[in-house]
């Protein structure tokens, strides 16, 4: 088994084919996609193929240490993972080959007007396990 990072962005990944951003979707798609996305989950926990996954809310800074007491904290000026980051999902399965395809169907969560996002997903290899990505 290897261990992938499904990872769902708010931009710059390709544009997908419902467009809509969230923050212009009813309370009712929201809920929609948000069950979609639960179901999904509770699906793969049934086959052994579910780690973790979570949304994540769009607030954040970068910190960094510099010297004693003092941590700065920036909101800028370059693009963050707040601004990128919607939230992820980890599984582990027995080939890329499955978390392709898992990634897919997680790409057809519904949006805007109850229509599959087909949104781009990127998918990740967890360093040092045996996943080997084949394209």
């Amino acid at each position: 088994m290897a261990k992938y990072l499904l990872l769902k962005h708010y931009r710059g990944a390709p544009a997908a084919v419902n467009d809509v951003p969230m923050d212009q979707w009813t309370p009712e798609e929201i809920s929609a996609h948000v069950q979609y996305m639960n179901d999904f989950a509770a699906r793969l926990e049934k086959t052994g193929e579910y780690v973790d996954s979570q949304a994540l809310a769009p607030e954040g800074a970068w910190v960094r240490y510099d010297g004693e007491g003092r941590p700065p904290v920036t909101d800028g000026p370059f693009a963050e993972t707040k601004d990128l980051i919607a939230g992820w999902m980890v599984i582990d399965v027995d080939s890329y080959e499955r978390a392709v395809e898992l990634a897919g169907e997680l790409s057809a969560a519904p949006g805007a007007g109850g229509k599959p996002i087909h949104e781009w997903l990127e998918v990740r290899p967890f360093y040092g396990t045996t996943a080997t990505i084949t394209e």
